[in-house]
């Protein structure tokens, strides 16, 4: 057997284990969509995707108002009054706060980064009551206020500490020749930084978008009228029923409420992977 042969052997079992693992990864978005189309007894006697009978009812129910009050697109419309002003502002106050720790040296610079990082161990489920009686104090509690204000003060370390670590890896000749043509910080960090952190910041902007989408503690915790549920909490509460509900209906609402970020993600995916392969080996 020639070395060609081999080659073409290896990288065909390569590819067939590619290929079954991504089937594998890949078969329980296949079951869902043809779960829509199952009636409940179908959807728990067999896990084969494709309905052997199907109906078209999940679909049909799937944009009843419920209690008169809230509807499938009118929850996704309010999830994304959070969304969109929490990635933008997520984006801009990320970048100008990774920009003045990778670039600048001031008093107590250490210590407030080494203040940053730890907030990263910090569980979430600490902070909800301090959180709540704050925003509380405020009158910020049943809207969206509290969900959407700390992103502009770059509350989510994480994103800053991608962007310092995708910062450390940008030349600083390039600032360097931009102060020497007389641009100011802001100009540099416009004109210079922002086009060499495209990959980043998408990659910052996509994670913000779908972790939002999917929250459903924050907005059940500070949002109280039905009429301002996010779709979250609209899909979970639209599973309660003290005589059964219709798993299709669940099924089709899923399904219909994560197109969105599908889309989205297409769109962004090849800088959302270059940013996340960049931000891996920077640093």
């Amino acid at each position: 057997m020639t070395k060609e042969t081999k080659r073409k052997i290896s990288a065909a079992i390569r590819y067939a284990l590619l290929i079954l693992v991504g089937f594998i990864m890949v078969y329980p978005l296949f079951w869902m969509v043809g779960a829509t189309f199952k009636t409940n007894s179908e959807i728990f006697t067999t896990a084969w995707f494709w309905p052997k009978k199907p109906v078209t009812d999940g679909y049909a129910n799937a944009f009843v108002d419920y209690g008169g009050k809230i509807n499938l697109i009118k929850s996704m419309l309010n999830t994304y009054k959070i969304v969109v002003p929490k990635v933008l502002f997520t984006v801009v106050s990320a970048t100008i706060t990774a920009y003045g720790f990778g670039r600048f040296e001031f008093k107590g610079k250490g210590i407030l980064f080494s203040l940053m990082i730890s907030t990263l161990f910090l569980p979430q489920v600490v902070l909800n009551a301090p959180q709540y009686i704050m925003f509380n104090k405020w009158g910020w509690t049943n809207s969206y206020l509290p969900l959407v204000i700390p992103s502009l003060f770059a509350g989510d370390t994480y994103f800053l500490f991608m962007l310092i670590q995708f910062l450390r890896g940008v030349p600083k000749e390039l600032e360097e020749a931009a102060k020497i043509d007389g641009c100011s910080s802001i100009k540099t960090l416009w004109h210079v930084i922002v086009p060499m952190l495209k990959p980043s910041l998408v990659s910052v902007a996509l994670f913000q978008f779908m972790w939002t989408s999917n929250d459903f503690m924050g907005p059940l915790i500070y949002v109280s009228d039905m009429p301002k549920y996010t779709n979250s909490i609209y899909l979970r509460m639209s599973m309660d029923g003290d005589v059964g509900f219709q798993w299709n209906r669940i099924l089709a609402m899923s399904l219909i409420s994560i197109i969105p970020s599908l889309i989205v993600f297409f769109c962004a995916q090849d800088a959302f992977i270059d940013g996340i392969a960049a931000g891996g080996v920077k640093g």
